[in-house]
């Protein structure tokens, strides 16, 4: 017997436990049986599958294409740049975010996060994080962050009031503008930390 035909031998010994059979006289599992148990049994059709899998790949174990597949950082090709829409309202660095992720194909691209955005920012000196009188700390915009176009807003949450950065349409724009900036901030970052 070749490799191929033991795992398909094997498969239908699994294929018939997992459907409370005896695989070796074809008769009904009792009941109360250990080998009729919901979870083994469930158990039996996964690794019923694996094999189906392992055979029609020709005896080897199929792998997780996606799994492998190194993700790009963060980029934007010119053309999409000049696409990108700079919102008339102020909105959240998430937004932000949001936006530039939707033009990038997040099979193959990493994101880039509010985080990175707000991490450059500090760095350029148009946030700042203040240490808050209950210990918490928030992330506001500088002197400069405000005449770019960065301001704090007050909402109400279920529990208390928070406040959160906006961005204005130029405000947004210098985002756009930077994004090579950003991820570099963000790559230089990570590096420090290794």
């Amino acid at each position: 017997m070749i490799e191929l035909e033991k795992i398909a031998y094997a498969k239908s010994f699994i294929d018939k436990l997992a459907n409370g059979i005896n695989p070796i006289d074809d008769t009904p599992i009792p009941e109360g049986d250990i080998a009729n148990n919901v979870r083994l049994s469930r158990c039996f059709f996964y690794v019923s599958d694996i094999l189906r899998q392992v055979i029609e790949n020709g005896g080897t174990v199929p792998s997780n294409q996606s799994a492998k597949v190194r993700k790009q950082d963060f980029c934007l090709s010119q053309d999409v740049r000049a696409r990108l829409l700079v919102s008339e309202r102020a909105i959240t660095v998430s937004d932000i975010a949001n936006n530039l992720n939707s033009y990038i194909d997040l099979e193959t691209t990493k994101k880039i996060t509010a985080a990175s955005i707000n991490d450059w920012l500090v760095s350029v000196g148009l946030l700042e994080i203040v240490k808050l009188q209950n210990g918490k700390q928030r992330k506001q915009p500088t002197v400069q962050g405000n005449e770019i176009g960065l301001f704090l807003e007050e909402r109400r949450g279920q529990f208390e009031q928070y406040y959160i950065v906006l961005f204005t349409p130029d405000a947004q724009q210098l985002i756009y503008d930077n994004i090579e900036a950003i991820v570099a901030f963000k790559q230089t970052k990570k590096q420090q930390r290794i």
